[in-house]
This record gives C-alpha cells, sequence and structure tokens, in this order.
C-alpha cells in the first residue's frame, strides 16, 4: 500500500482504431479504441476488446462507438468515458488516496488548437494532472530509436487507422509536415465498397478489417513467400439476401485498394518537395520509415521504394512505435522541449 506515492506516470497513444498505454516503458494496456454505452444513460457498459465484440451485433439499447474518427476526438463523452475505462485497465496497485496522473499523449501533427484542446480535456476529465502532448511522427521517431534531437534529417510515415502523418525531423522539431485523413480506415471502406460493387456481398466493418488483415496488399505482384492464401468471405447477398461464400485473392484487394494507397504516395511526395535540399539528403541517405498499422501492408515498402526512389524501410514494431515514443518521452519531460503542455 503507498501512502506518498500519489502520481502515477502513463503514456497514451490514443488512436483512431487502438489505444495503446505504457508505463515504465512496458505496454500496460494495448485495446482496440471502441466503447460501449447504454444508450439512455450514456454509462459505459464495455470497453476495448469487449466492446469491439459487440459492434455491429448490438440491440437498440446499446450502442457502440468509436469515439475518434481520423485521428480526432469525434464524440466527447464517449472518447473520455472510453479513456477511464481504459485508464482502470492498468494494475495501478493499491493506493490509500486517489492517485493524479502525468500523461504523454500522442496527437496528429495536423491537429488543430481546437482538436489539441479537446485531447487535453479529455484527459484531463479523465484523471490526467499534468498532460503533455506530443505529435505522432515525433513520438514514433523516438520509438524507433532515432536520434531526434541530432541535426539531420529523418523521416518517418505513420499510416494509423485515422490519418497518415508523415514529417521530417530534426534538432528536436518537425521541419516539414503533411498530415492527411486517409489511411487504414479508408482502405476498410474500399474493401466494403468493392465487395459489395464486384460481387454483390454486404460485408461490414469488421469483416472487411479481416479482409484486410489476411489478403490485404499493395501490389499486385507478391514475392511467393510473402503471397497470402485467398480468403474466404462469408456474407448476405445485397440484392436476394441469399447466403453467399466468395474467395477474394490480394491480387484483387490490391486493384481496390490502389487510389487510397496512390493518395498516401502523392502526400509523401509532397513532403519531400517541401523538405529543404540539406535535409533531403540526409533522407535519401538513411531512407524512409514506415510505421502505424498500415506498414504491416504487404509489399507497401517495396511500392513507396519503386516510386519514390528513396528507400522504405518498416519499423520493428510498427504497431507500437508511437507508444514506446510517447514512454520514452514521459521519461523526458524534463529535458524534451518540443513537449505541448
Amino acid at each position: 500500500m503507498g501512502f506518498f506515492s500519489l502520481t502515477q506516470n502513463i503514456a497514451m497513444d490514443l488512436g483512431t482504431a487502438n489505444t495503446i498505454i505504457t508505463i515504465n516503458g512496458k505496454i500496460a494496456v494495448d485495446e482496440p479504441s471502441v466503447v460501449a454505452l447504454d444508450r439512455t444513460t450514456k454509462k459505459m457498459i464495455a470497453v476495448g476488446k469487449k466492446a469491439k465484440m459487440m459492434q455491429e451485433k448490438v440491440h437498440e439499447n446499446i450502442t457502440t462507438s468509436r469515439p475518434l474518427r481520423d485521428g480526432v476526438i469525434a464524440d466527447f463523452n464517449a472518447c473520455e468515458q472510453m479513456m477511464r475505462g481504459l485508464i482502470k485497465m492498468v494494475n495501478m496497485g493499491h493506493h490509500l488516496f486517489s492517485q493524479s496522473l502525468r500523461m504523454v499523449i500522442g496527437v496528429p501533427s495536423g491537429s488543430t488548437e481546437v482538436e489539441l484542446r479537446a485531447v487535453r480535456d479529455s484527459a484531463e476529465h479523465a484523471g490526467g494532472r499534468d498532460v503533455y502532448l506530443l505529435f505522432e511522427p515525433m513520438a514514433a521517431a523516438i520509438g524507433i530509436g532515432l536520434d531526434v534531437e541530432a541535426p539531420e534529417g529523418n523521416m518517418v510515415v505513420d499510416i494509423g487507422g485515422g490519418s497518415t502523418e508523415i514529417a521530417v525531423i530534426s534538432l528536436g522539431g518537425i521541419v516539414t509536415n503533411n498530415s492527411i485523413r486517409v489511411a487504414g480506415d479508408e482502405l476498410t471502406n474500399d474493401i466494403q465498397e468493392y465487395m459489395s460493387r464486384q460481387h454483390n456481398v454486404k460485408v461490414g466493418e469488421r469483416m472487411a478489417e479481416r479482409i484486410k488483415i489476411n489478403v490485404g496488399s499493395a501490389l499486385t505482384e507478391l514475392p511467393a513467400e510473402i503471397a497470402p492464401e485467398d480468403y474466404l468471405v462469408h456474407g448476405p447477398n445485397r440484392i436476394t439476401a441469399l447466403p453467399l461464400e466468395i474467395s477474394v485473392s490480394y491480387q484483387e484487394i490490391a486493384h481496390c485498394i490502389d487510389k487510397t494507397i496512390a493518395k498516401i504516395e502523392t502526400a509523401v511526395l509532397s513532403a519531400l518537395e517541401q523538405t529543404p535540399p540539406e535535409l533531403y539528403a540526409d533522407i535519401v541517405k538513411n531512407g524512409i520509415w514506415l510505421t502505424g498499422g498500415g506498414a504491416l501492408l504487404r509489399g507497401l515498402d517495396r511500392r513507396l521504394t519503386d516510386k519514390i526512389k528513396i528507400p522504405f524501410h518498416v519499423a520493428d514494431d510498427p504497431l507500437h512505435s508511437v507508444a514506446k515514443g510517447t514512454g520514452i518521452a514521459l521519461k523526458n519531460v524534463n529535458n524534451f522541449s518540443f513537449l505541448m503542455r
């Protein structure tokens, strides 16, 4: 039982698809950013994986919500409840007094003042006393292990659920950045539309996500060692409502998500155009780092390397790069001048 340890330090990657909380550099919570609420009382019923299992399966008294859309808070009340629920999952130990929280939270680099204020307010309502915000590409760069304070250019492309963050980092600051609201969710929507249009089969968001994970590809031709088997999809016929079973190949998915990936390519080129020549030379030498769930898309690094003629590297643990970076920043709150209070 702790009498005097009244401040708990937590770092949070508040993502559109997943929220990750780290304590002392270790991942304590890694859950989907979903909350289930009672429709009348607005009280939380479930959060994280439990809430995601309820998605698209609820009756009229329950509503499931993804409080973040395109990387920013879309539903303030649901976000606050979700943050409270996820913080409760962290094993805080048994303390005599309620703890105050010191938090570092990753936010999209394209966030407006209003959006930053919304994150700060949600964190404070969820129990945060000292709240620091950190732009996600900077957090990702720290998490990968890059020296963000060196006089050298490093480029990070963080493809999350709701937004793609592209930033050139040097001397502890973001020199050029491009934040677009095109990312994993857009790819999922493309797959839903394609299945409906091409195969006349209705698929929900969760099924489209499973298709993306199992046969998602950025290239129509993959090396045999990483080419996935066709994936079987079950769903109702859009017209007759009779059950259908469709086999989907990675080549089909590569075609259907091609336009969305092309938007990411354009955004990377746009950020490179704005990059000063000396930093550009560093980036050509060091390559560009891919992080976030989107970095796991088969063949994406190869496609971008072929298109942009600069080597792209996928981070060792792309899903947790931002979370690791916020954890490191939390230990260095007094040294990192780029943290926003």
